[in-house]
């Protein structure tokens, strides 16, 4: 008998087994119910997931095809296309897919992907400017955080007769970098003296609240309402207590193409020119001329025609005349003109046009205007040292019309010395501003070479309005061993200490901050041509901006950022 339940004690055990069972029964369902909840759990998920990505999926897709509308906006605004190009552009890109992914197994998918992207003239049109904007931003933004900055003006008219007055700024930064771009264009809707374009730029100072106290130099194209003594742009500016003391510079470009012209071989010029008119103005004789040099084999199809206003121009001109002379030798020969003051006038307009040429371009700060000028006028001096020689060495066009003259007698080329002795007068008439700024940007350039401490210090005061003191910082730095080795760095006034040197630091990151001509308003206004032309003389003056400061700018425009700013949906 079992003691515990009086009952037999199979029956005990039988219980206990059942006991047992149940138990591992009750385990067992416990664990089946918990993997269910977990698998319950798991398809949710998935669930959910798939939902997610429901939503998810086509706004990212719509996100893309927004970031693509304002890539391709960007491009069609720097490439000076219309804004109705962006149907074409899209058009492209589905026969493009239909063509090259044909075999795709995706290629629905694909075109569907491009018809997304939203590119009617409507949206191209907010997306410029929504571009301009964020780019113009970023202008202003570096404008703030610059130590010093200098501008160029210059102001042409557009296809409509507004006069536009395009702006650029050169940045200098504390670490001694530099960023040079597109600032703004103003119109000037009335009269363009230098009172209307003084307000223009002061409304735009205010509104967009420029630094002004950081501005250190003006270069303008040197029209009289620019640099009028009373009443120019210059003038007014500098009367006003919002304006800082700064420097005035005539574009050295504009100054070289002027002072070219003081050599006066008018009878030689206007003979070229009517004969390159007389050859190109009737199709007939044109199409024969041509017909001849392609006979003959020549290095040039056709002859080019004159643009005074164009800098390289004559220079062009004359070589293309010159290299086709024995060509039209027939038309020279009736008028009995001289052909050696033609050879001595091509030469001396083609190395004209290779200074014009050095003088172009971006980043070409002042030290590199003035080594290119200083370098023309010594080579004039040689120049004529050799023409009273008798070498034309030097004048290869010269030497090629004299050796067609019969008696050697009558050829003197001493006479043309009076023509470069006149050139190198009028160059250091016109160039006398920059002779101030000289001795100052050697310094700058390389502050080790030997000096007048005390004759370059007083130019370094008259040219800055400095206080006493620049002449000790000079001897202090030129005696400086650790950067005497580091001379030849170029980021040298970078290592220079800021604290000890206070006033050469401030006048070299100034200087780096010099432009020396209005180079990038010339270009400027190459593309505005481009842009506003008689296809598409209705573009306002805002989208005139817009497009033009994307066809110029450097920077890059922040896409996400913008993508993020707008409501992202597919094209209609």
């Amino acid at each position: 008998m079992c003691v515990c339940c009086a009952t037999s004690h199979r029956h005990c055990l039988s219980e206990g087994i059942w006991s047992g069972t149940t138990t591992l029964t009750i385990r067992n369902s416990k664990t089946a119910i918990h993997q269910r909840a977990i698998a319950r759990q798991e398809s949710s998920r998935v669930e959910l997931k798939a939902q997610q990505s429901l939503f998810s999926k086509p706004t990212s897709q719509s996100k893309a095809a927004t970031e693509a509308s304002f890539r391709i906006s960007h491009l069609l605004a720097k490439h000076k296309k219309p804004f109705t190009d962006g149907d074409l552009f899209k058009e492209a890109m589905t026969v493009t897919a239909e063509t090259v992914c044909s075999n795709f197994k995706n290629l629905e998918d694909i075109k569907a992907a491009f018809r997304a992207v939203p590119l009617g003239p409507a949206t191209v049109t907010r997306r410029v400017e929504l571009l301009s904007e964020n780019v113009g931003q970023q202008v202003l933004k570096d404008l703030s955080l610059c130590e010093y900055f200098s501008l160029q003006f210059d102001e042409s008219l557009d296809v409509m007769d507004t006069a536009q007055l395009v702006v650029f700024v050169r940045m200098a930064f504390q670490d001694f970098t530099t960023k040079e771009d597109f600032l703004t264009l103003l119109h000037l809707k009335q009269r363009t003296r230098g009172e209307d374009i003084y307000n223009v730029f002061k409304s735009y100072v205010r509104e967009n609240n420029i630094p002004i106290h950081k501005l250190v130099a003006i270069t303008t194209d040197g029209a009289p309402a620019m640099c009028g003594v009373h009443a120019g742009f210059i003038a007014l500016c500098r009367n006003d207590p919002d304006f800082p003391d700064f420097m005035k510079y005539h574009c050295v470009i504009h100054q070289q193409a002027l002072a070219g012209k003081v050599v006066d071989f008018s009878h030689v010029m206007s003979l070229v020119v009517k004969v390159v008119n007389s050859i190109r103005a009737k199709a007939l004789q044109h199409r024969l001329f041509k017909a001849l040099l392609d006979e003959l084999d020549s290095a040039y199809g056709d002859l080019l025609l004159h643009a005074d206003v164009r800098w390289l121009s004559r220079g062009k001109v004359l070589q293309r005349f010159v290299d086709l002379l024995p060509e039209i030798k027939a038309f020279l020969s009736k008028r009995n003109e001289k052909h050696e003051d033609l050879g001595f006038l091509t030469d001396l307009t083609a190395k004209l046009n290779s200074l014009n040429n050095e003088l172009q371009g971006k980043d070409r700060h002042l030290p590199h205007m003035i080594s290119a000028v200083n370098a023309f006028k010594a080579k004039l001096c040689v120049w004529t040292t050799h023409l009273k020689k008798g070498r034309l060495t030097h004048f290869t066009n010269l030497e090629k019309m004299s050796q067609s003259i019969k008696d050697s007698s009558d050829f003197h080329p001493e006479q043309y010395c009076v023509h470069l002795d006149k050139l190198a007068a009028e160059f250091s008439r016109r160039f006398g501003e920059l002779d101030v700024m000289e001795d100052i940007a050697a310094f700058v350039s390389n502050p080790f070479l030997p000096i007048d401490t005390e004759e370059v210090a007083a130019k370094f005061q008259k040219a800055f309005a400095l206080p006493g003191g620049v002449d000790m910082e000079m001897l202090d730095l030129q005696n400086d061993i650790e950067l005497k080795a580091r001379s030849r760095d170029s980021d040298f006034w970078g290592l220079v200490s800021r604290e000890k040197f206070p006033l050469l630091s401030a006048c070299a990151l100034k200087v780096s901050a010099y432009f020396g001509s209005t180079y990038l308003c010339e270009m400027a206004f190459s593309q505005m041509k481009i842009t506003k032309s008689k296809y598409r003389s209705r573009l306002t003056d805002r989208h005139l901006t817009d497009c033009l400061r994307l066809a110029v700018c450097a920077y890059e425009p922040n896409y996400k950022a913008l993508t993020d700013s707008v409501q992202s949906q597919p094209s209609h």
